[in-house]
C-alpha cells in the first residue's frame, strides 16, 4: 500500500477510538498503521503482504504489552473518586458538643458531616475525633485516644 493509506487508516483508527466510548482498543491499531505509514514513506515497507503481516504483529503487541498499563494509570488519575472507607481512621473537628450515643455535626477536609458519638464519653465541640466506621452519610466518631 502506499504510505498515504496507513496514514489515512491510522487516522481513521484513532478517530474511531475517540468517538467510542470504552476501553482503549483502536488506538493500537491507528498507532501501528500510523508507523507502518511511515516506514512506507522511508522505503522501507517492502511487499504488500510484508506490511499487513507487521501491521498486525505491532498492533497486536502493542495491544497486550501497552493497554493494561495505560488502564492502570488512567485510573489511578487525581480526578478518581476516593474510597468513602478510606475515610476510616480520619481526623473530624467537632462543631458542636456530643454526648454518648447522639448526633451532631463534624468537619471533615472542609466538608460539614453528620457524626454520631459512638464512645462512652461525651464529646465537646473543638474536639479532634477519630472516624470509626462510615455509615452512609454518617460518620461514626470517638475521642482519639492517647
Amino acid at each position: 500500500m502506499l504510505w498515504w493509506m496507513w496514514v489515512f487508516v491510522g487516522l481513521g483508527c484513532l478517530a474511531v477510538e475517540v468517538l467510542l466510548p470504552g476501553g482503549i482498543f483502536m488506538l493500537f491499531f491507528g498507532a501501528a498503521a500510523l508507523l507502518l505509514g511511515a516506514l512506507v514513506a522511508a522505503g522501507m515497507g517492502g511487499p504488500i503482504g510484508f506490511q499487513w503481516g507487521l501491521f498486525s504483529i505491532l498492533s497486536v503487541v502493542s495491544l497486550l504489552t501497552l493497554r493494561s498499563p495505560i488502564l492502570r494509570r488512567m485510573s489511578r488519575s487525581g480526578d478518581a473518586p476516593e474510597r468513602i472507607d478510606s475515610l476510616i481512621g480520619k481526623s473530624v473537628l467537632l462543631t458542636e458538643d456530643l454526648a454518648p450515643g447522639a448526633e451532631g455535626k463534624a468537619e471533615l477536609r472542609g466538608t460539614s458531616w453528620t457524626a454520631r458519638n459512638v464512645g462512652v464519653e461525651p464529646l465537646a465541640q473543638g474536639e479532634s475525633c477519630a472516624v470509626e466506621q462510615v455509615d452512609g452519610l454518617k460518620l461514626l466518631v470517638r475521642r482519639i485516644q492517647t
